[in-house]
């Protein structure tokens, strides 16, 4: 027979009239006691097993009937019928699928809606039942803790809002714990309140909202407070942390101090931050103020926006009694800090005696170095030019002065116990002299018709001036008081290059001259050195095939000209040979003034007269000469296109 249906239901109180199986109306307890349900436990979005209890006979499995039952109501689900299952229309129409031959039903995606009993029933015999309780669990998310931002007062009359803990989408609803500084909360009266509310969402899953309430001390306003979720799953208990939190706690000013940074000795040039600090939270408004010495009386010094004095750069001045007021807005009591010696250390007033010495060569001079100080000195002297140090102490002693000895000594005065504490004083000692030069002899390298700066240094007591036996623009430059560095900018002119410069340096004492030699550059070879320097007392004749000089640029020889330079060669090596064999034999005769132990200098006369020249001649263009030119610098004519020279002027 078929059972009558309202709706999809069935309707139980039919089945006591009819012959089918009895089951006992809704809400109407059975004659016996019926046993526990079993336990099954899923998480939400998983699939929950649910195995038929009845006898594992197929022909009891083979006719089946499973029921949910909701608010006591029993609703069929699924049905089945020669080892066939079909689901009910309802909820589970789609969610529902036979198993294990029959005998374990599959609820997928379950949800907490599904938290239910569930049963089966058999037609035989006299239709047994096996009942179901699926438990759903989830867990909530991370726990999110929000700390009340505006603070806590101490002289609360009642606890205050600590923080909120929020924590979403668990199921069933889980438990809140909080927790200050490790140790957990518990309610307390006047003291602690943890009020909790939860929000079922649409998915079936809660939302718990937990508020710490508290009345908070002094001590607390380092406390650590957080919360803790307790929920379980089917493996077990577990349980979620949120982050620390520290809430304001605002109590009043109790005490004010001052502190300065740098912590140490301070000296002269620091930067120096005086700030004032105070127990209460919110701090007070503070100034800061500095006891005139003169008058006694504090004077309220400037801070910046946060209070804070900055002095930078410290100075002496700055060292005196400092003091901070705080002063609280809300009670208007104003607080004195303790009054704190501030002190600057220094070196200052270098003073050097005599100030200005002046002395004659051969004399003795002493030098006494002075200073003032905040603590204990130490004096040495060094060398001005050269930073050698002369002597450690105040006194410096020269004895049998030279002209060497003028110029600049600088005296140091630190203070060993303050690392970069220290001051210097410059003397300039002056000895009398005649001038001294730099140089006596220089050799420049130029071009022709280009504009050189040439420059000359003289020093002498009293101080040197410098004249130049050219014209051109001329400047000076005093380099110390006894000291002077003269510059001109000159042509270089054909007359230039055959007369060389001359600077003299003349004072009350006498004068000095130097003299430059302009020389034109070798295209041929290296650009020599332009600071090349020659000693007055020594010159060596440089013998060579050509005389340096400024080429026109020509294309290079082709390769079948390249013999005729070989042979160019071999007449230059010939004429060398001869030469030596004419300076030997004038040798033999007396005629050259030349030692067996060294080099003797080769002059001759200004008029130039009886110069020795041996010239050799060829036809060939000047650039494939180019590898028999020598290397004394010498300069050519204006007239010379292609002749070779060997001067012995040189």
């Amino acid at each position: 027979y078929q059972l009558p249906r309202v709706g999809s239901r069935v309707c139980a109180e039919c089945l006591w009239s009819c012959g089918g199986p009895r089951l006992p109306p809704p809400g109407v307890p059975g004659e016996a006691e019926q046993p526990a349900p079993e336990l099954v436990e899923v998480e939400v979005g998983s699939t929950a097993l649910l195995k038929c209890g009845l006898s594992q006979s197929q022909g009891n499995l083979s006719h089946v009937d499973w029921f949910s039952v909701h608010k006591e109501k029993r609703i069929p689900i699924f049905r089945v019928r020669q080892g066939q299952g079909q689901s009910e229309p309802g909820e589970y129409q789609h969610r529902l699928s036979l198993q294990d031959r029959g005998a374990t039903l599959a609820l997928t995606q379950v949800t907490p809606h599904d938290e239910r009993i569930f049963l089966c029933q058999g037609k035989r015999p006299r239709s047994q039942e096996h009942r179901i309780q699926l438990r759903v669990y989830k867990a909530p998310e991370e726990p999110n803790i929000q700390v009340n931002a505006l603070g806590i007062p101490v002289d609360s009359k009642e606890p205050e809002e600590v923080a909120t803990c929020v924590g979403r989408n668990g199921y069933p609803i889980p438990q809140v714990i909080w927790y200050k500084n490790g140790r957990p909360l518990k309610e307390e009266k006047n003291r602690v309140h943890i009020q909790s509310s939860q929000t079922v969402e649409s998915s079936g899953l809660y939302t718990l909202q937990s508020i710490l309430k508290a009345q908070l001390v002094k001590e607390d306003k380092d406390a650590q407070f957080y919360c803790e979720l307790n929920y379980r799953l089917p493996s077990g208990n577990h349980m979620k942390e949120s982050r620390e939190v520290t809430v304001p706690v605002f109590y009043p000013t109790e005490k004010v101090w001052l502190e300065v940074e740098p912590v140490g000795m301070l000296k002269e040039g620091d930067r120096v931050e005086i700030r004032c600090l105070a127990d209460g939270n919110p701090p007070p408004h503070f100034s800061i103020s500095k006891q005139n010495p003169s008058t006694r009386e504090a004077e309220e010094e400037t801070t910046n926006d946060n209070g804070v004095l900055v002095l930078e750069p410290a100075q002496k001045e700055h060292s005196g009694l400092y003091e901070c007021q705080g002063l609280d807005l809300d009670t208007m009591i104003s607080l004195p800090s303790e009054p704190q010696e501030l002190l600057v250390n220094y070196v200052s007033d270098v003073r050097v005696s005599p100030a200005a010495p002046e002395r004659q060569e051969g004399s003795s001079l002493t030098l006494i170095c002075e200073a003032e100080s905040s603590q204990d000195l130490e004096f040495q002297w060094l060398r001005e030019e050269t930073g050698q140090v002369l002597e450690r102490g105040p006194v410096l002693q020269l004895h049998d002065l030279k002209r060497e000895a003028g110029g600049g000594y600088r005296c140091v005065a630190s203070v060993p116990s303050i690392p970069g504490l220290n001051r210097t004083q410059l003397v300039n000692v002056a000895v009398f002299g005649p001038p001294w030069m730099a140089f006596k002899e220089r050799k420049v390298w130029v071009k022709e018709n280009m504009m050189l700066n040439l420059s000359c240094e003289a020093s002498g007591h009293p101080r040197p001036t410098i004249s130049w036996n050219v014209n051109g623009t001329a400047s000076e430059q005093d380099q110390d008081p006894q000291r002077v560095l003269s510059t001109l900018n000159v042509l270089v002119t054909p007359e230039l290059l055959e007369t060389g410069v001359e600077c003299t340096a003349s004072n009350d004492l006498g004068k000095n001259t130097s003299v430059l030699f302009l020389e034109l550059v070798n295209l041929t070879t290296l650009t020599p050195d332009s600071n090349t320097t020659t000693g007055l007392s020594t010159s060596t004749a440089s013998l060579g095939c050509a005389r340096a000089s400024f080429l026109p640029q020509r294309k290079l020889p082709e390769p079948e000209s390249q013999g005729v330079v070989i042979v160019a060669v071999i007449v230059c090596i010939l004429v060398l040979a001869v030469l030596g064999a004419v300076l030997y034999f004038l040798y033999k005769k007396g005629k050259l003034p030349c030692g067996r132990s060294g080099k003797q200098e080769i002059t001759l006369p200004p008029s130039r007269k009886s110069e020795f020249v041996v010239e050799v001649k060829s036809d060939k263009l000047p650039e494939e000469m180019g590898l028999l030119q020598g290397s004394s610098g010498d300069k050519r004519a204006p007239g010379d296109q292609g002749e070779k020279y060997i001067d012995l002027r040189h």
